[in-house]
């Protein structure tokens, strides 16, 4: 025979023997209730089927305890490793997370923002897609619950909303710096326009070639190739250019490791990528972030690494800070370093 269906927490009270109260300590924290009572309510549970309804028990409080989370993508690598630090945050922190995709449109993640205002949650981070009108629900729910942005800023600022993330001024400005030191002056492969770092790489690649005393290029695209499928349209920009001879002795900054990874692939598909002593290479190609397949794949990217974890404790720490405080006044930016990651490709 199966185990007795347990439907409530009275029902279960009843049935292990232990008061309604110090059941609901158990299941809030295990370590807020004796360690042998915290034993017998794990035997009780195992010779029952119990569900405990984290959403139920949260309905009449101020606090849900959940921090929502939406990020543009979630294939991407890059926040995948934004999720894993976010989550161990917000477990320290004694909250519980709750993610959404926004899946790189702007009514998904309007969708996105709804769903969170319904269910109540403490707070919300958010790396947003920034661009256009910025999202309206963005608005709305930052008059409910305090937000943190991450790694792309959002189109305008609501009031008392803070944003951390990668200063790429200095990133690119690393990048730049070392590929005019040690070759060519690189010429700039621009990520689609699909958030607001598609904007800030481009513009600091600008800068610092201006700086010194340089003149910026764009590797030109074609259009109608807006997609997060970055790796893809890496190679199929390049693939065309190297077809017509274009770039083969180039020095290439990618907007992000993703695309450099896809003009790698079109490289070695042209044969331009030198193996085994073979002739010097004069094709390189660098990109940004440090995406976790970047140190893997031949040649392996020359890259500027972000500070994921620390973006990922830094927004938890903002965002507690304000749940439990209030929301103070003002916005803070935080913006943090890029580490240069020298390797194969450049």
């Amino acid at each position: 025979m199966g185990k007795p269906r347990i439907q409530t927490m009275k029902e279960l009270s009843k049935a292990i023997g232990i008061s309604r109260p110090t059941l609901a300590r158990y299941f809030e924290d295990e370590t807020s209730v004796m360690p042998s009572t915290a034993t017998k309510i794990r035997t009780g549970l195992e010779n029952v089927d119990y569900v405990y309804n984290f959403l139920a028990t949260r309905q009449n409080r101020k606090s849900t305890g959940l921090i929502g989370v939406v990020i543009p993508q979630f294939e991407d690598l890059f926040y995948a490793s934004l999720l894993d630090s976010i989550e161990l945050a917000v477990r320290s922190a004694g909250f519980t997370m709750i993610t959404q995709c926004s899946l790189g449109a702007s009514d998904s993640e309007e969708r996105a923002m709804r769903k969170l205002r319904s269910m109540n949650v403490d707070g919300a981070i958010i790396a947003p897609l920034g661009i256009g009108n910025g999202s309206e629900e963005i608005i709305k729910a930052s008059c409910d619950f305090p937000i943190v942005f991450v790694d792309s800023q959002p189109a305008e600022f609501p009031e008392n909303t803070d944003f951390i993330g990668t200063d790429n001024n200095n990133s690119i400005g690393l990048m730049v710096d070392y590929l005019c030191r040690t070759g060519d002056a690189p010429v700039f492969m621009s990520m689609p326009t699909l958030n607001a770092n598609a904007i800030g790489r481009r513009d600091a690649y600008f800068h610092h070639m201006a700086v010194r005393g340089r003149r910026g290029e764009l590797v030109p695209t074609s259009d109608g190739m807006e997609s997060w499928q970055f790796e893809r349209f890496g190679f199929e920009v390049m693939d065309a250019h190297f077809s017509q001879g274009n770039y083969k002795n180039a020095t290439i900054l990618c907007a992000n490791d993703r695309i450099a990874i896809g003009a790698i692939r079109a490289a070695n598909t042209h044969g331009l990528i030198s193996r085994g002593g073979a002739s010097p290479q004069t094709l390189r190609i660098a990109g940004h972030d440090d995406h976790p397949l970047s140190r893997y794949i031949y040649p392996s990217v020359t890259t500027v690494a972000q500070d994921v974890n620390g973006i990922g404790a830094e927004a938890v720490r903002l965002l507690v800070d304000r749940i439990k405080n209030g929301y103070g006044d003002g916005n803070q930016t935080l913006l943090r370093d890029a580490v240069l990651k020298i390797r194969e490709s450049a």
